[in-house]
């Protein structure tokens, strides 16, 4: 303590020196800071396209587009017998499709440029658009005893889950990216309530109302896959296991007390899952056609276009069950290299999040990834009769607009994601080769330079 003369007069002050701070008061004033700094760079401006993009993953792009063709051939030759029987036109399925796959593609391409930052701020508005539209879908009239779309004459029909999946992956990301110290407890005050409060108990919350909508439509495939999209999020985001499996079991307990209310319905599904061939008239005839469909395809299938299943025989041959005319034209080896290039997808999906340059993008590449892996293991599944028949389709090669366009247009968010990761890289790579040279330059002017480190 110190004593310093008033300027002007003989009053003294005392001046105290400031105390050091402790270890920990420090590192929560630099925790503070840097979420300060956190926050205020989320709100600054972010350009919608990248100024300088990254390399895209030509694998990735070539394995996609791959798929895509493969799904609209065998979409054709599975949809045709159908089209000609209900239209007069063989291209009644394919041909929309065809003209959606190519908007779609073109669509991902232009995605892939814009930075996925600033898709942030549609993240609330998205959901909320979302469930808007969920309500509007229960007053539209029922298709096959279901309000799952929205058909406006004149317009194409829309089926709002394949939107809310997407508004999911987009708002939990963000969360998760936003209070990702909170919920790894590196910010003061966080701990294990605070992380059930972030990453399991908010994300219910935003689940919910989307389910009990699904509920009512109903959509029991799509409510499905939505937990299994928002639990992949939560796990990969840093739920703690104990919080995450927790709650994994009390969902898995109201899913269960869902499906016993539901009555005669499930009791249904259960006896045609179990007992595939009892009611083939009525009841277990698309389960049991599809298990015909499948045995029927031999080791290398009948041939593109000789499936016989397809003339009437299995119900959905265009959607649903495409993979079981799939197996019976190209057999068990045409399955094999359908799940093989899926399987390639993935894993290019899980390289591209874990390149990722922050923790937004890596959980934006790791649900799009989450809802194509989930969607076509119980599609394989339910065509195999290894679950109960649910009704969930198969990515890029079921009929259906709205789904190609969501997910291609998603695969361009994972691709912006890719170039965001690789122009970090050529960056990194581009300055530690300056620093190289500048080095070099260094040693060339003093050579004495180098002894002196």
């Amino acid at each position: 303590m110190t004593d310093m003369a008033r300027p002007g007069g003989t009053a003294r002050q005392t001046y105290r020196a400031p105390r050091p701070q402790s270890g920990a008061r420090q590192r929560a004033e630099q925790m503070r800071r840097a979420a300060r700094q956190a926050r205020q760079a989320s709100r600054a401006p972010v350009r919608m396209f990248y100024k300088h993009p990254g390399k895209l993953n030509g694998a990735f792009l070539a394995n996609l587009i791959i798929l895509q063709v493969f799904g609209l051939i065998i979409l054709f030759s599975a949809s045709y017998a159908t089209s000609l029987n209900k239209f007069g036109n063989s291209y009644e399925y394919v041909g929309p499709q065809t003209i959606y796959a190519i908007m779609g593609l073109v669509a991902a391409l232009i995605v892939s440029r814009v930075d996925y930052h600033w898709l942030r701020r549609f993240a609330w508005p998205l959901y909320f658009v979302t469930l808007g539209l969920l309500v509007v879908v229960l007053f539209m009239p029922p298709i096959k005893g279901c309000r799952r779309w929205i058909n406006v004459s004149g317009l194409p029909t829309i089926q709002v889950s394949e939107i809310a999946k997407f508004a999911l992956i987009l708002l939990l990301s963000h969360l998760f990216a936003r209070y990702q110290k909170r919920i790894e407890g590196q910010f003061p005050g966080a701990g294990p309530a605070q992380n059930l409060k972030l990453s399991i108990i908010l994300p219910g919350l935003l689940l919910a109302p989307i389910l009990l909508l699904l509920l009512l439509e109903p959509h029991h495939s799509a409510m499905i896959l939505m937990c299994c999209i928002a639990a992949s999020i939560m796990l990969v985001g840093g739920a703690l296991l104990r919080w995450f499996f927790l709650a994994g079991g009390v969902a898995v307990t109201g899913i269960a007390l869902l499906l016993v209310t539901r009555g005669g319905y499930v009791a249904e599904r259960l006896q045609g899952w179990l007992q595939p061939f009892s009611d083939m008239q009525d009841s277990t005839r698309q389960t049991g056609q599809s298990l015909y469909t499948i045995g029927s395809g031999g080791l290398f299938g009948v041939g593109i276009g000789n499936s016989v299943q397809k003339h009437m025989w299995l119900p959905e041959a265009q959607n649903d069950f495409i993979f079981a005319i799939l197996c019976e034209e190209l057999g068990f080896v045409g399955a094999v290299i359908c799940i093989l290039l899926f399987l390639l997808l993935i894993i290019q999906g899980i390289v591209i999040a874990w390149n990722a340059p922050d923790r937004f993008g890596s959980l934006l590449v790791v649900g799009c990834m989450a809802q194509i892996s989930f969607q076509f293991l119980f599609n394989v599944a339910v065509v195999t009769n290894t679950i109960p028949n649910t009704g969930i389709s198969l990515p890029f090669f079921s009929s259906g607009g709205t789904s190609l366009l969501m997910l291609l247009g998603q695969m361009g968010v994972v691709m912006s994601v890719c170039r965001a990761g690789n122009r970090k890289k050529a960056d990194e790579k581009a300055a530690a080769e300056q620093e190289k040279q500048a080095q070099r330059a260094r040693e060339e002017a003093d050579p004495y330079a180098r002894f002196d480190r």
